[in-house]
This record gives C-alpha cells, sequence and structure tokens, in this order.
C-alpha cells in the first residue's frame, strides 16, 4: 500500500476538530485502525515521522508519542535506518487485559479457533488452588486451538467454576461474551509466564517445528467483588509469539 492512501486515511481520521481525544491518541488510533483493517500489512514501512508531521500538520513530539505508544504495544517495531514497520511476529502486552480475539484484530489479523473439547467436570488439583474450588465443585473446562489468519498460534485451556458457565456447550468464539452475558465478565487478572519444551503431541496440533519451545501463561481473572471467575492456561508457539510489557521509572 503506498503511503498516499495511508496518509489520505489517517487525515481523514485525526481531522476531527471537535474530538477531546489528544492529538496523539487520535494518530495512534488511526495507525491501529490501518493495521487492523489490513490497510497497512505485516512487514510494511510506515510512512517516516517527518512526512506524518508535514502531512498531518502537527508536531514532532506528537507524532512520536503515538508511535511510541504503538510500539510498547507491540503493534509497530523500529528498525535501523529510521524505519518503523507493522510488526511481523505477533506481540501480546502483559500491562494490558485482554482476549485472544482482540489482540489479533488489533493486529490486522483474524482470529479463530479450532476447539477440542467442552464440558463439564471435576476440577484438577491446579485448578481447585487456582479457582478455590473443592473436590466436589464442578468446572467447565474448555480446549481449543487459537488461530490466526488460519494459522495455529496457541493451545488455550480455560476452566471456569461451573455455577458462572453452566452450558460450555454453548459458548461460542469467544468465551468473554459468554461470561458477560451472564453477568461474570472479569475486571482483572494476574498473569504468570515461564516457557516449557513443546511436547509430540503439542507439535502436531499446532503443527510446529518439534525443537521449539513454547510460552506459557497462566492467567487468574477476577470479578469486581473478589471471586476468581477463570483459570486460563495458554500455551504460545515461541517462534511466532513475544511477550513484551512497558516500564515506567
Amino acid at each position: 500500500m503506498d503511503d498516499a492512501t495511508v496518509l489520505d486515511f489517517m487525515r481523514r481520521h485525526v481531522a476531527d476538530e471537535n474530538s477531546a481525544e489528544p492529538l496523539y491518541r487520535r494518530i495512534k488510533a488511526a495507525l491501529g485502525e490501518a493495521i487492523a483493517s489490513a490497510l497497512l500489512k505485516r512487514g510494511a514501512v510506515i510512512p517516516s515521522e517527518r512526512v506524518l508531521c508535514k502531512e498531518l500538520d502537527v508536531s514532532r513530539v506528537t507524532v512520536r508519542k503515538a508511535l511510541d505508544d504503538l510500539v510498547a504495544e507491540g503493534l509497530l517495531q523500529r528498525r535501523h535506518g529510521a524505519k518503523t514497520v507493522v510488526s511481523s511476529r505477533l506481540e501480546k502486552s502483559l500491562a494490558t487485559m485482554t482476549s485472544f480475539s482482540e489482540d489479533m484484530r488489533w493486529r490486522g489479523l483474524q482470529p479463530g479457533c479450532v476447539w477440542i473439547s467442552k464440558q463439564i467436570s471435576r476440577p484438577s488439583p491446579a485448578e481447585m488452588m487456582a479457582l478455590g474450588l473443592s473436590r466436589a465443585d464442578g468446572v467447565a473446562r474448555l480446549k481449543r486451538i487459537r488461530t490466526a489468519d488460519g494459522t495455529p498460534i496457541a493451545i488455550e485451556t480455560a476452566a471456569v467454576p461451573a455455577r458462572f458457565l453452566p452450558h460450555p456447550e454453548e459458548v461460542g468464539d469467544s468465551l468473554y461474551e459468554a461470561l458477560d452475558a451472564r453477568g461474570a465478565m472479569p475486571v482483572r487478572a494476574i498473569q504468570r509466564m515461564q516457557s516449557s519444551p513443546i511436547s509430540e503431541e503439542e507439535a502436531e496440533l499446532l503443527n510446529a517445528p518439534s525443537h521449539i519451545s513454547l510460552l506459557v501463561m497462566e492467567r487468574r481473572c477476577f470479578l469486581a467483588d473478589g471471586q476468581i471467575v477463570e483459570f486460563t492456561e495458554t500455551r504460545y508457539r515461541g517462534d511466532v509469539y513475544d511477550f513484551v510489557i512497558e516500564l515506567h521509572r
């Protein structure tokens, strides 16, 4: 896609003089939408800071703030030679609580899944500890392969106390939509990450090389009243997925 098309798109999205949003956020949102709509594809070079300043009639500080935020969130990467490109690897910020589908759409990719199982069963020892359940409690366990543009990216196993999700077979593409419909949308989460060798079964499910490692993310999610509503383990392909976090001093 040529710069003129991208710049025209951005001018139309940034020009709202009645917007109370700061300019840098409007520029950030316009670039994010250009990526999400695939106007800017993975690996594409975005217009330079100088060009953006001139065409959008804004300061270098404003443009740089917008780009810095997108770099921190993993949507853009800075390369040698002063080029900034749309990230070609999949990156997930550890500073925000977003779903896999939201992450993929924000990067201009189509999220999808292949369901392995949806069932009610007794909790495992790990699920009992994570969710505060007894052995007699029921848990809705959902296991699936997560995909981006049809490519397998991760294996996800989510466990939800059955009182919040008594009919897991009714869950469609989004677990969070199902929880939200039952008034059980999580508002905060605690995450833990570690690496793990890939097993033969995992390599087959993910269509991945047998020598790579997996990035394993465990997440416990809480309701506003402190109840634990979800415990999810997601095993990401380490050869295509990065985790990023922005630090402040």
